[in-house]
């Protein structure tokens, strides 16, 4: 019976590849939402990754960067950088808005760096400078793909007109993106030049983060310190929430769509066969063989669409962000994992509710109808 179950499904190649390549699009759609609530999610705290800051000290109460607002004396970063344990210093002012470039808003993560802490500037540029001074903004290259606006051309923060000097790499979502301005432009905007927003600190070699908290707060009061690994959780997971989460729901419906499509697919398999299966069963084939016959054609179906799925998202979705450059995409193996677990259970139950209403048929009827 297994035999005739393999037979019968490879004798009609068409139809296999059809219903397989049916099932590998639904998961392929679950797929690339998971991608890209993987790969936005990974990109609202690249800053805070790239910087690869020990610990980041920040207003008293305040414990994140995305929707947040910090303002530390410019003094305090002069006084930690002479702490015990301490190797260098950096710092930022920060201010969430939205940016005017090419006529349209894009909301960004403002972020004013200074010549003295060039470190917390871009890592990655395209072309042209990556420090900007007084007058001068950095912009994602991908916002000048989408809009046309190049280096000379101008864009505006809060009716402050700003001049593109450079281009960077990494540094775009469709949640937001980064924009580099100079210190002194957001200091106005903010009503801050002698203050930052955040303070990076860099440990000596044989200097813990736990202990360079310790020390920070010890001599410095108003302020919060948390290590990298703290502060990125924390700001990823308010990140997530608000921005990532209706993407998050579009994978689970994604998910149900999936399961319905792999059901449907399964059911129907079997119960084209179902004058087959009954004529097996009046030659003699136990229930049992009737039920295995159905599994293993509905097991190969998903398996085929799963493998599908594997080659397909590491070939389609990784090259989606050449043709749509504002898309953020991780694929990765372990989004397969969820995906297999529950439309192979899927699969298998559609497929023995089919082969149910087969084993109910009177093989007569087969012959006399």
């Amino acid at each position: 019976m297994i035999f005739w179950s393999l037979k019968t499904l490879f004798s009609e190649p068409l139809r296999l590849m059809v219903s397989s390549l049916a099932v590998s699009v639904s998961f392929i759609l679950v797929i690339f939402f998971s991608a890209v609530f993987e790969g936005e999610s990974e990109q609202m705290v690249a800053y805070l990754e790239k910087m690869n800051a020990d610990v980041w000290v920040m207003q008293k109460g305040v414990s994140n960067m995305h929707m947040a607002s910090s303002m530390v004396w410019d003094w305090k970063a002069q006084t930690i950088a002479k702490l015990q344990g301490v190797k260098e210093v950096s710092a930022i002012l920060f201010l969430n808005g939205p940016v005017k470039i090419g006529g349209k808003d894009w909301f960004s993560y403002i972020i004013g760096i200074s010549q003295e802490y060039r470190r917390a500037g871009p890592w990655d540029m395209v072309k042209g400078k990556a420090i900007p001074v007084q007058g001068e903004a950095v912009i994602p290259e991908v916002i000048t793909r989408l809009t046309g606006i190049q280096i000379g051309d101008e864009i505006t923060i809060n009716n402050r007109y700003l001049k593109v000097v450079g281009l960077t790499r990494s540094t775009f979502s469709m949640a937001s993106s980064i924009i580099f301005v100079s210190h002194d432009d957001l200091g106005d905007l903010v009503e801050g030049r002698d203050q930052y927003s955040y303070i990076m600190v860099y440990a000596e070699p044989n200097t813990s983060s736990s202990t360079l908290i310790e020390e920070i707060k010890n001599n410095i009061d108003k302020i919060n310190v948390l290590s990298n690994e703290d502060f990125i959780k924390s700001d990823k997971q308010l990140a997530v929430q608000m921005g990532a989460e209706i993407i998050y729901m579009m994978t689970i419906i994604g998910t149900l769509l999936a399961t319905l499509i792999v059901a449907f697919t399964s059911y129907s398999l079997i119960a084209r066969k179902k004058q087959e299966l009954a004529i097996a069963k009046a030659l003699g084939f136990s229930n049992r063989e009737i039920y295995l016959a159905a599994l293993c054609q509905s097991v190969i179906i998903t398996s085929i669409g799963l493998l599908l799925t594997l080659l397909l998202s590491f070939t389609l979705l990784t090259w989606l962000p050449s043709f749509i450059p504002q898309i953020n995409l991780s694929v990765q193996i372990f989004q397969f994992i969820p995906i297999a677990v529950i439309s192979l259970p899927i699969a298998i139950f559609a497929s023995l509710a089919a082969a149910h209403t087969v084993i109910k048929v009177d093989p007569m009827t087969v012959f006399t109808g």
